[in-house]
C-alpha cells in the first residue's frame, strides 16, 4: 500500500513538473512571436503635446523594431483617468500598452478621492523613455536674478509673489509646491491652461515667476522677456548649461522633472516585457531619435524594465507626500 502512494506521488510530481515546462514553453513561444498583429499604444492626452510626440516617436521605432504596427491612440480626459483605466482592464497579452507621463502616474493618484485602478498594482513598467527638467523663470521687472535674492525677496513679502502653472496638479504645480516647500517661502499660485497664456501673464508682469520646461521657457528668455533662476533636475541641462540647478544654488536635494515612460497591464507576460525593453533600447540609442527628444528639451533615460519601476515607485511616494501637503484635489 505504500508503495503504491509513493509510485503516485511521484507520479504527480513528474504530472505538474511538465505541466510546469509546458507553461514556460508557452510562454517562451508567445513571446518569440510577439507580436503578430498591431498593437495600440494608449496615450492620455490629445494629440500634439509632449506626451503625445514622445508617444509617436517610440511608436515608430518600435514599428520598425519588431516588424508590426505600433499605433498611438489618445484617450484624454479625468486627469488621465481614462486611458489608465483602459490599459489596467486591457488583455495583459502585450496589444495594449500606456504611454504616460509623471502627472497622471504619481499626482493624480494622490489628488482624486476615488480611482478605478492602483497606479502601482495595475501596472508593469518596461521602460523609462525621457525626462525633462523644467525651468524656473522670473518677468524682468522681479528684483532678484538669482535663487538667493529670489527667496529673501519672498520670505520678505509672504503671499505677495505668485507663480504661475499650465493647470492644477501639472509638473510645474507641484516643483513650485516642493520649492515653496524646500525653501520655506509662501508664494501664490495661479494656474493656466496652458503654458503659453501664463508665459503671456510672465511677459506682461502680471505674475512674478513659473516653472515650465524649456522646450517653451527658452524663446521669452533668448528674446529677453524672461529671466533663467535655475534648472530642477538634480544635473544642469545640455540646453542651458550656464543655468545652475536649484540645488546648486542653495536648496540641497531638489529634484523636480516631468518624464515619460512605457507600461502594460499587471499580469503582461515578462518575455513580452522583457522582448520590448529590448527592442527599444535600441531605439533610445539611434542619435536621430536622441537629437529630437533633445530637441524637444528632454533627455533620453532608459534602463532596465526593474529600474523604471524602482524609480516609478519613489517617484510616487515622492509627488504623493507633495500632493498631500499642498492639499492639491482634483474632482
Amino acid at each position: 500500500m505504500s508503495s503504491a502512494i509513493s509510485h503516485l506521488k511521484v507520479v504527480k510530481r513528474v504530472f505538474w513538473s511538465c505541466c510546469m515546462i509546458s507553461g514556460l514553453a508557452y510562454h517562451a513561444a508567445f513571446a518569440q512571436n510577439y507580436p503578430n498583429k498591431p498593437v495600440e499604444i494608449i496615450v492620455p492626452y490629445s494629440a500634439g503635446g509632449s506626451t503625445d510626440s514622445t508617444a509617436r516617436l517610440v511608436a515608430k521605432g518600435l514599428s520598425e523594431q519588431l516588424h508590426q504596427p505600433f499605433l498611438v491612440v489618445n484617450r484624454p480626459g479625468a486627469g488621465g483617468q481614462i486611458a489608465h483605466a483602459h490599459v489596467a482592464q486591457a488583455a495583459p497579452d502585450g496589444y495594449t500598452l500606456l504611454f504616460s507621463a509623471a502627472g497622471p502616474l504619481t499626482v493624480t493618484p494622490h489628488s482624486y478621492s476615488k480611482l478605478s485602478y492602483d497606479p502601482i498594482k495595475s501596472f508593469k513598467a518596461i521602460k523609462l523613455v525621457s525626462a525633462a527638467p523644467l525651468l524656473l523663470i522670473v518677468n524682468k521687472k522681479l528684483k532678484g536674478n538669482d535663487l538667493a535674492s529670489l527667496i529673501k525677496l519672498a520670505k520678505s513679502k509672504p503671499k505677495e509673489l505668485t507663480y504661475g502653472s499650465f493647470g492644477v496638479g501639472s509638473a510645474a504645480h507641484l516643483a513650485g509646491e516642493l520649492f515653496k516647500s524646500l525653501a520655506q517661502v509662501d508664494i501664490v499660485h495661479v494656474p493656466y491652461k496652458g503654458s503659453a497664456p501664463a508665459l503671456t501673464d510672465l511677459m506682461g508682469g502680471q505674475i512674478d515667476m513659473m516653472f515650465d520646461v524649456l522646450v517653451t521657457a527658452l524663446p521669452p528668455v533668448k528674446s529677453g522677456k524672461a529671466f533663467p533662476i535655475a534648472v530642477t533636475s538634480s544635473k544642469r541641462s545640455s540646453l542651458v548649461p550656464d543655468v545652475p540647478t536649484i540645488a546648486e544654488a542653495g536648496i540641497e536635494g531638489f529634484d523636480a522633472q516631468t518624464w515619460f515612460g512605457l507600461l502594460g497591464p499587471a499580469k503582461i507576460d515578462a518575455n513580452v516585457v522583457q522582448k520590448l525593453s529590448d527592442a527599444l533600447d535600441i531605439v533610445l540609442a539611434d542619435p536621430k531619435f536622441n537629437k529630437t527628444i533633445l530637441a524637444q528639451g528632454m533627455e533620453v533615460k532608459g534602463g532596465t524594465p526593474q529600474q523604471f519601476t524602482s524609480f516609478f515607485q519613489s517617484e510616487y511616494e515622492k509627488w504623493g507626500k507633495v500632493a498631500k501637503q499642498s492639499g492639491i484635489k482634483m474632482e
